[in-house]
């Protein structure tokens, strides 16, 4: 046998060099998810039903079963809105993500919606890696169980992974004193170190509007970019990035199946990358079972107190995003007339983004509680303010700043009218208002009810945040409870686009 060893020793010395000029190569599947609020499948317009955790878990085993190496990862937006949240705080949320655990999960805007206390409880349920290297807590110190980055490696090529949340939470939601730094900056900073720590390829995972998602990806922050919170589906490359988001509700997950090489050339490392997109459809996967029979115990929980009728409305109600972000719409006005009835204000005034269901209801219809909370889903409470009429004015001109871009902040009104001219700059476009049928007084006080979002001056709103509270978040009653004891009391209802916004 040592006749052969120097002969084996060669081969072995050869084959180490080739691998060594070869480099090496891995494919690795990138699965992406964001925005998941409802825990059930959904029924959408060709009749299909796409979405909920029993199909997602079904994407995500299929792909884990084909033995290759894959990145599950979910860009956030998941404890709130959903209807069983107004009871549980998203609890179900976690354990049902507990069944099918991302490798990267990245908090949205909506997982502070329930305060900090709950969100560390939620975050400390979670039996999957958290990544959010902005968020920081009041003493500027990294919250235990998160992480900044991470490098993995597969077949020796190493991916490095950076995540972050968003940084308007502050606007959106209610992280309280957390500390959220800015986005582009806080990746690229992050993304510069995967590479100096030796990263081949850099994924970034974060929840972040459109305008921060393009900023990211002109300035190539990560050879990806898997992102969250504008509910579309979108894939953009343009040969050295990409970009990727997967709708909402897993109504579609987006598979990225990437191949990495790396060649060494005179002792310099070269890498390049491939992606291959695929798109599913959550329509023509089979649920899980497991996962659907944990979902349909939630379900049964909530048949018994929601499927109660507590009205019916005599005209037809549109809760449609480009419907309630847009415009006046008549479910809209329901809501601000319940709360203003309730609080007896001057006037009242809830964003078209606080409105979730996004569905039509015909004529004739019954209204059940479940309704009420599908639509009402973030436990808001009632504040009222008192506030001038020129801060008043300054309101609706927050609201209508956007048009023709659809926006949460859109206003859904009560006791006032409002006419605008889009042609004109936001902040001068309102050109008439009146309250109560009487031209606006800008000197003059009035009292206006609105939700707690709103009065912490969310979405805009500064004046309310600023303005005299008469009734704060912590002593005002749900809004969805107003709601239901508005059309429970009246029986039925027949609410209209009567012109209260006007726009020209």
């Amino acid at each position: 046998m040592s006749v052969f060893r120097p002969a084996i020793l060669a081969l072995l010395f050869y084959a180490a060099t080739v691998l060594a000029a070869q480099g090496q190569t891995t494919k690795v599947t990138f699965l992406l998810v964001n925005d998941i609020y409802q825990m059930s499948e959904q029924v959408l317009a060709d009749g299909k039903p796409r979405g909920g955790f029993a199909r997602l878990a079904a994407v995500v085993k299929a792909e884990r079963a084909k033995g290759g190496h894959v990145v599950f990862a979910h860009a956030g937006d998941t404890l709130s809105p959903s209807l069983m949240s107004s009871f549980d705080k998203g609890e179900h949320i976690i354990r049902l993500t507990n069944m099918v655990p991302p490798d990267v999960f990245v908090p949205g805007n909506h997982e502070f919606d329930y305060g900090k206390d709950v969100f560390l409880k939620r975050m400390g349920e979670a039996s999957f890696p958290l990544y959010a290297a902005n968020l920081r807590g009041p003493d500027g110190r990294p919250l235990a169980g998160f992480r900044d980055r991470q490098i993995l490696e597969f077949d020796r090529v190493r991916i490095g992974i950076s995540g972050s949340t968003g940084d308007d939470s502050k606007v959106k939601s209610n992280p309280q004193d957390l500390q959220i730094a800015p986005t582009p900056e806080t990746v690229m900073t992050q993304t510069a170190s995967l590479r100096a720590e030796g990263a081949d390829f850099v994924v970034a995972v974060v929840h972040a509007n459109r305008a921060e998602d393009w900023q990211l990806y002109q300035e190539r922050a990560a050879d990806l970019i898997l992102t969250g919170d504008d509910h579309d589906l979108l894939i953009a490359y343009d040969g050295r990035t990409a970009m990727v988001e997967s709708s909402s509700d897993a109504h579609y997950v987006t598979a990225i199946d990437v191949t990495v090489s790396i060649s060494m050339d005179e002792g310099r490392k070269h890498v390049t990358w491939w992606p291959q997109f695929r798109v599913i459809d959550t329509a023509t996967v089979t649920p899980d079972p497991a996962v659907a029979a944990e979902v349909a115990k939630y379900e049964q929980e909530l048949v018994r107190e929601l499927d109660v009728e507590i009205g019916r409305t005599g005209s037809d109600l549109d809760s449609r995003v480009a419907t309630v972000r847009m415009r006046e719409a008549a479910i809209g006005s329901l809501f601000a007339d319940a709360i203003r009835a309730s609080t007896g204000a001057d006037v009242a005034v809830v964003n078209g983004g606080g409105i979730r269901a996004a569905r039509l209801y015909n004529a004739g219809a019954p209204i059940t509680r479940r309704d009420i909370l599908a639509e009402l889903p973030f436990g808001n409470k009632v504040v009222t303010l008192a506030v001038s009429g020129k801060a008043l004015k300054d309101a609706m001109e927050n609201g209508l700043s956007v048009l023709p871009l659809m926006a949460g902040r859109f206003p859904q009104i009560s006791g006032m009218r409002v006419e605008a001219d889009l042609s004109k700059p936001a902040g001068q476009r309102v050109i008439a208002m009146s309250v109560g049928g009487a031209p606006l007084d800008e000197a003059r006080r009035y009292t206006v009810a609105t939700n707690d979002f709103l009065a912490r001056g969310s979405d805009g709103y500064t004046m309310f945040r600023d303005a005299e509270h008469l009734v704060r978040d912590y002593d005002g009653p749900l809004m969805a409870n107003e709601v239901m004891a508005y059309i429970r009391r009246l029986g039925a209802v027949q609410p209209i686009v009567d012109g209260r916004i006007t726009l020209k």
